[in-house]
């Protein structure tokens, strides 16, 4: 009797339990009992409510079972539970799912690589799992903490550890997919698990680059695994995928932690890892997001502003990696503060290497300042080659934009600048600050083509760049000329004009052009004057070298090829001849290697040009004068001039008119339709920008009316204009023989602004103004006067006359305004 009432006590078990235990086998090794795992999860299916007693009673199993370590159960537990977790789709799923996370929690607990695995593997099968219906109270707080050690494994053999990472990694990646595409799990994208998830995959990503440098023993092991168990090329899989799911608001927390890392590491110099980085950034993420990357790296930048110098260049050239790709695409509204906070470091970078260089004083602090004045120069070349290639990548109408506020951080003598204070930083830092930023315009220019002179070069644009070309300074002067041909020359001519050279037959260089436009002719009726003036007086600055006369003449050149029509080419004939007048008369007292480089630039245009308006008498001359010169004075020709001890004269002989191409002999070789020939015995004289004439003709204008009033009109009731007849106008009309006149005025007038004593000279001025500003105050005490006050109340005005208030009706009003 007791022995059947034993018997019957197993029966009573519930049948979710008897069906667990049978496919356990007696020995671990025979594996799961297929048979007996059909039959549960018939039940399971059958039965969907018994689920969670079932991952219960498992879970029961299992941490038994690894507390005893049997890691054959172990592991046929976890077989079971996911062979269940595939097969039912239920809304009962969901707390056997907890009974699952919870067995899987206690895997990645224990201390044995093998159960860590095992987990892993587990959870990456329930990450591919859609589930119907989303989580309401599911976290994965542990599981981003738990994967993100495994990531970072110490293990002692390099295989575990291997195995252990990528176990971590492919676990990260199971929560990646599990919570990004669920709006209830946002909260992974909060910084405490972004702080986590990317170090882990960088670390990964930076150790099999370690290695490869390090040329390591088991980097050929390393590189020969699959991407499945390769640690870095999975922790990169795993990156980009986590970025190509990143929002718009979670760019931020997304970015942070890549910053940070490399700042921990050291990885901004040298900075491999970091460019790598952010080209997996930028492919990956959505082309819109881009200019928030890039405001990420401008604000850190920011933040290290008094860093290491290598460091600061490693983040610019970070930047620019970031900025051509996102230049490809939409770059956002970031375009001018990304060249803003640039030039800010630009200007930074300078006073940090003018200051060190002014803190060298002893001899052993000259070799390491100049290391750290080297290194500043990587940091400022690093900006500029960003800035350039930025703007180089820009469409034409964005580059202009970037053109005119590049050229607005200039700091041009004789303007105000509010962004650059040129005080502090001395006039070496102002010409320093002037080159980078000049050739940095020279990379944003390269490839610009515009349609319009105009658009190109607006007065805002040009007046500073000739500012700049009459400076000093010959690398300046350079530089401006460079920037020019990139605008001017748009069919890109230049390489086939390169070298200054008496070139035989310019139709073989096949010269590209178009016919002029209406917009260019009237650029250059505007601003043709300004462009002379500029090239005339940078030929004739003592500083210029072999370069400057080669950029002076392609300027020449290009202004031919794309501005020129009949006008323009009688107006460059006469810059000519006064270029070579000047330095025949010399009046300047310039060196002869200046003056012979000037006429050899002359030499070398007007045979350019003779032959690019195809005039056969034209040509004859000027290859007549170049013989001549090749026989008798080889020193004005370039070939000889620009070659090193190059014999010179003493002097220039005026009297050698065949060595001298004459103006009455152009004249007859242009003389019939098209050509103005008689402008050119017009002599050419320099004149001021177009503003400034505007301004000064103003000045002058009043300033002859003052002078005339003050001789003829002594008394202050005297009338002050004449009366206006037909013989007036007529005589305005009528300006024959004024030209003589007006030249022989012009003449005097800068013969004594460049020979009077500078105290007479504002002695002159200071009393033309005070007479100017006397007149103008008579004119508004006569003209500027209180209006008459109906209300019987005396007007008072300072300085002024009291007058009477009027009463209405004593008020005369016109005609018209009387109803």
């Amino acid at each position: 009797m007791p022995a059947g009432v034993c018997g019957c006590c197993g029966p009573l078990r519930p049948r979710y339990k008897r069906l667990v235990d049978n496919i356990f086998p007696e020995d671990p090794k025979d594996g799961l009992s297929k048979s007996d795992m059909e039959k549960l999860t018939f039940y399971a299916v059958s039965a969907p409510e018994k689920l969670d007693r079932i991952g219960a009673y498992l879970a029961e199993r299992l941490s038994r079972d690894v507390v005893r370590h049997r890691y054959g159960y172990v592991v046929i537990a976890m077989e079971a539970l996911d062979q269940l977790l595939m097969a039912c789709h239920s809304q009962s799923i969901k707390p056997f799912v907890e009974s699952f996370l919870h067995m899987v929690a206690k895997l990645l607990e224990s201390r044995e690589p093998d159960l860590q695995v095992l987990g892993t593997n587990s959870f990456v099968k329930f990450a591919n799992i859609e589930e119907d219906t989303p989580s309401y109270h599911r976290r994965y707080d542990f599981f981003v903490s738990q994967f993100s050690a495994m990531c970072h494994s110490t293990h002692e053999d390099p295989e575990t550890r291997t195995r252990i990472r990528v176990a971590g990694i492919k676990g990260l990646q199971g929560v990646v997919r599990k919570t990004v595409n669920d709006e209830l799990q946002a909260i992974i994208w909060e910084p405490q698990h972004m702080d986590k998830l990317i170090p882990s995959m960088l670390f990964n990503m930076q150790d099999s680059d370690e290695l490869d440098r390090a040329g390591h023993p088991s980097t050929p092991s390393v590189a020969g695994q699959d991407g499945e168990e390769n640690p870095a090329v999975l922790a990169e899989n795993c990156f980009r995928e986590l970025l190509g799911r990143a929002a718009y608001g979670n760019m931020n927390n997304a970015v942070r932690p890549v910053l940070v890392h490399l700042d921990n590491h050291h990885l901004w110099d040298p900075n491999d890892f970091a460019v790598s980085c952010f080209r997996i950034i930028m492919y990956s993420i959505q082309a819109q997001h881009s200019h928030h990357v890039i405001q990420q790296v401008l604000n850190h930048l920011d933040t290290n502003n008094k860093s290491m110098p290598r460091v600061r260049a490693g983040i610019v050239q970070v930047l620019l990696e970031t900025v051509a790709i996102a230049a490809k695409g939409s770059v956002g509204p970031t375009v001018l503060e990304v060249f803003n906070t640039l030039l800010k470091h630009l200007r930074m970078s300078v006073d940090f290497e003018l200051g060190e260089s002014s803190r060298r004083n002893s001899a052993c602090s000259v070799s390491s300042g100049r290391g750290k004045e080297s290194e500043e120069r990587i940091v400022q070349n690093a900006i500029i080659q960003t800035i350039g290639f930025f703007g180089g990548n820009l469409p034409d109408y964005q580059r202009a934009e970037v053109m005119m506020f590049i050229m607005g951080k200039v700091p041009v003598y004789g303007t105000p600048c509010h962004t650059l204070d040129t005080v502090k930083i001395g006039h070496r830092g102002t010409k320093r600050i002037q080159t980078m930023l000049l050739s940095s315009l020279i990379m944003v220019t390269s490839g610009f083509k515009s349609k319009s002179m105009s658009a190109a070069l607006p007065p805002s644009f040009l007046d500073p760049l000739f500012s700049i070309s009459l400076m000093e300074d010959s690398e300046l002067r350079q530089l401006v000329l460079e920037i020019l041909h990139n605008i001017i020359d748009r069919h890109d001519n230049r390489a086939k004009l390169r070298g200054i050279r008496i070139i035989p037959n310019v139709a073989a260089l096949k010269i590209k052009r178009e016919k002029i436009s209406k917009q260019d002719v009237a650029f250059m009726k505007k601003h043709g004057q300004q462009l002379y003036r500029h090239i005339y007086l940078g030929c004739k600055e003592e500083d210029n070298n072999h370069k400057n006369f080669e950029l002076l003449f392609t300027t020449l050149a290009i202004v031919t090829i794309e501005l020129a029509n009949e006008e323009v080419v009688i107006d460059l004939i006469r810059l000519s001849v006064a270029l070579q007048e000047m330095c025949l008369m010399n009046e300047e007292n310039m060196p002869i290697t200046i003056r012979c480089g000037i006429m050899a630039s002359v030499a070398a245009y007007l045979n350019f040009l003779s032959q690019m308006i195809a005039n056969p008498p034209f040509c004859q001359h000027v290859s007549k004068v170049i013989e001549m010169r090749s026989v008798e004075a080889p020193f004005l020709l370039p070939e000889h001039i620009f070659r090193d001890k190059c014999p010179l004269p003493e002097s220039l002989d005026k009297e050698d008119k065949h060595l001298y191409f004459q103006t009455g002999d152009i004249a007859e070789c242009l003389a019939g339709p098209g050509y103005n020939a008689e402008r050119l015995s017009v002599p050419y004289i320099p004149q001021v920008t177009d503003r400034l004439t505007r301004r000064k003709s103003f000045v002058d204008t009043i300033s002859l009316q003052v002078d005339i009033m003050s001789n003829s009109l002594p008394d202050k009731q005297s009338q002050l204009a004449e009366e206006i007849t037909f013989a007036t106008l007529k005589k305005a009309i009528d300006t024959t023989g004024l030209e003589e006149q007006e030249r022989e005025k012009r003449r005097q007038v800068m013969e004594k602004f460049q020979k009077a004593p500078f105290e007479e000279i504002a002695a002159h001025c200071e009393s033309k103004a005070n007479m100017l500003h006397n007149r103008l105050a008579q004119i508004f005490e006569l003209t500027i006067r209180p209006p008459p006050s109906p209300s019987g109340v005396v007007s008072i005005s300072a300085g002024l006359t009291q007058h009477p208030s009027v009463p209405v009706y004593e008020m005369k009003f016109p005609d018209l305004c009387v109803y």
